[in-house]
Formats: C-alpha cells, structure tokens, sequence
C-alpha cells in the first residue's frame, strides 16, 4: 500500500475530504508521527502497535565481499511491535 492507496481510502471510507483534504490530513499525520519519532519519544496507536526508536550502540562487523574487518556504527532504528489486537486479526486461529 501507497500513500496514494491511503490517500484513496480515507477519500473512500471517511466521505466528505476532497482528494486533496485528504492528502493533506495524511501529509500532516505522517508530518507528526515523524517529528515525535525524531524526538525520540513513542508512538502508542492503541488497537494497532507502537512504534520505537532505538538506539543500537557501535560493534564489530565483516564486509561480506572482501571479508575484512570493520566498525559498525552506533544508529538508530525504527521498531514496530504490534498490539495484540492487530496480531489477533492477522492470525484469527492463533
């Protein structure tokens, strides 16, 4: 899915957007998921997951063509950890 396809299916199922409302309400919700996700604090969709920053510290690693030795270094990442709901309606049976 697109952010077009989003974009589409708020149009679809919220009525009442034009297409370019709605582009702009997707736009301004990704805008502040962003800069919360920046600041690094937690994004808690309820029924939905939570999305984290973290913060991997600096190690050792191994370039896979030559085999030589490098240093990785400390970054961040985005994890996702699903609700329980979520993870209930992907695996209805589990």
């Amino acid at each position: 899915m697109t952010k077009a396809d989003i974009i589409d299916r708020v149009c679809e199922r919220v009525g009442g957007f034009s297409k370019k409302e709605a582009a702009d309400l997707v736009e301004k919700i990704f805008d502040v998921m962003k800069s919360t996700l920046e600041a690094n604090e937690k994004i808690k969709i309820s029924g939905f997951g939570n999305f984290v920053v973290r913060e991997k510290k600096p190690r050792p690693g191994r370039n896979p063509q030559t085999g030589t030795s490098i240093m990785i270094e400390a970054r961040k990442v985005l994890t996702f950890k699903p609700s329980p709901v979520l993870k209930q309606v992907l695996n209805p049976q589990g």
